[in-house]
């Protein structure tokens, strides 16, 4: 009686694990690109071994969980974007197919922000690098060529204010 007793017991726990295992075995596998990204920066996620067309992959990286979508090739994509002021490592968590899929892919984070090296030309707003403004400014600003261009143009139209001048007074 004991020899069946522990069948049944073990063809019960086989029943139990069998999903159990089955699930296990999935090849779900999560890509982030690029794969290092600056806080607050956008990101891809590529998933792969997913049975379903809809899905979701979080990390502690994310502000949000990146939906996934794909057409039911066992490739599903979305994008999420990081966390301002994160560095590190995080694993990603794909949940497809009714289950969660822990630790399935990483995202790495870290690095400045990215900020601009020089003024832009129409505008900027305040975030450019300050130290090349100065030569931004002395190619910007008039030449000798321009100075002398104004003093003509300048000299001419005193001509011809003179010249009315002195015609009214004749005609008067």
């Amino acid at each position: 009686m004991r020899g069946a007793g522990g069948l049944v017991l073990a063809g019960a726990l086989a029943g139990v694990a069998g999903p159990a295992a089955a699930h296990d075995q999935d090849q779900v596998r999560a890509q982030v690109t690029p794969a290092a990204a600056v806080p607050g920066g956008q990101v891809e996620v590529r998933v792969s071994g997913c049975r379903g067309t809809t899905g979701a992959a979080g990390s502690g990286a994310f502000a949000k969980d990146a939906e996934l979508t794909g057409s039911g090739g066992k490739t599903l994509t979305g994008s999420a974007r990081l966390r301002a002021g994160i560095s590190g490592t995080y694993e990603i968590t794909v949940t497809c197919d009714g289950h969660p899929h822990q630790g399935v892919g990483t995202v790495r984070a870290g690095g400045a922000q990215a900020t601009p090296q020089a003024p832009v030309r129409a505008g900027g707003g305040g975030t450019a690098d300050l130290k090349p403004v100065a030569a931004v400014a002395e190619e910007a600003g008039p030449g000798t060529r321009h100075a002398v261009v104004g003093l003509v143009l300048a000299g001419a139209a005193a001509v011809a204010v003179a010249l009315r001048s002195v015609r009214r007074r004749r005609s008067d």
